[in-house]
């Protein structure tokens, strides 16, 4: 059995540390660590918060809208454990701020895809990255893939979301029209995870 692995990223006022203590053949469940938050397996006391983000028309409006009434009894029968779903909340009092998700054989392929929302009051400090970028660097240790890269899809109008994988190293490689939308494909190589923006 492989050693539990320690992964850091730079950035200019900490590292981020991925800490897990499972080996990369088992890679869930498992715990993220960076300087404020933690990722970690969904859990059935998480559901007010995920409702919110299923429901909420701000997180919501590039997504496709609210999930319908009749849709929301599936998603919260299925989220809690499912694997690959990250929680993200503080270190200091396990606020729920989102969530991240890996995918480790899209539709786009068969590569690993990075997705992720977060609740509106929590937008603009940063969590995003921080969560966005831990996720990906614990993707490209312990969800193995016959590709190099991790991909991520957002509608070419959501400016905030695009800005954020750029910032964190990721490379618009593919425009296409989806569900009545242009969207955009990110990509990043292993090589190209940045925390220092």
């Amino acid at each position: 059995m492989e050693p539990a692995r320690s992964v850091s990223l730079k950035s200019p006022d900490a590292t981020i540390t991925l800490m897990s203590s499972i080996t990369a053949t088992e890679p869930w469940p498992c715990t993220i660590s960076t300087p404020r938050l933690m990722l970690r397996p969904a859990e059935p006391g998480d559901v007010s918060e995920f409702t919110r983000l299923w429901t909420d028309p701000d997180v919501r409006r590039f997504l496709g809208g609210p999930v319908a009434e009749q849709q929301l009894a599936a998603y919260r029968e299925h989220f809690a454990g499912r694997p690959n779903l990250f929680a993200v909340v503080t270190r200091q009092d396990a606020t729920v701020l989102g969530t991240v998700s890996i995918d480790p054989h899209s539709r786009f392929d068969g590569r690993r895809e990075v997705s992720y929302s977060f609740l509106p009051e929590h937008w603009g400090q940063g969590y995003a990255r921080e969560a966005v970028t831990a996720a990906v660097g614990w993707a490209f240790d312990h969800v193995p893939s016959d590709d190099p890269s991790v991909i991520a899809v957002t509608q070419e109008a959501n400016s905030r979301s695009r800005r954020l994988l750029e910032v964190i190293g990721m490379h618009l490689i593919s425009s296409f029209v989806e569900w009545g939308a242009p969207q955009a494909m990110y990509s990043l190589q292993r090589q190209g995870v940045r925390a220092d923006q």
